[in-house]
């Protein structure tokens, strides 16, 4: 648990052997509810081998001064993290030829 959402983080270590080793990540939003975009890599217990670069997206919510993570969903493999990206680029750009702004609110909770 961390109180600061710059302290949040996916590592993870089992014995003292790191298992999940965080190597980036982008703070998509930030308040009561926070969303993170995390680039990280898990370590095979049995090989030691240490897998492909995977994506993570987490929200967290902030209750007694405390972030905790509500819910997670993990992109797969690089083809998912490009057609992800693909399609978030067309609906972008259709809303902005309709005259959409990032400054533009929307009305949710960020």
């Amino acid at each position: 648990m961390a109180e600061d959402i710059d302290d949040l983080s996916v590592n993870w270590d089992e014995g003292g052997t790191v298992v999940v080793e965080q190597l980036d990540k982008v703070i998509l939003s930030r308040g009561g509810w926070a969303t993170i975009l995390f680039k990280y890599r898990e370590q095979n217990k049995r090989t030691e081998v240490w897998s492909k670069t995977k994506f993570t997206i987490r929200r967290y919510q902030k209750k007694s001064g405390v972030f905790r993570q509500q819910s997670k969903f993990n992109i797969s493999s690089i083809a998912q993290a490009k057609s992800l990206c693909a399609a978030l680029e067309n609906w972008v750009k259709e809303a902005e030829e309709q005259g959409e702004t990032s400054s533009d609110d929307g009305g949710g909770e960020d």
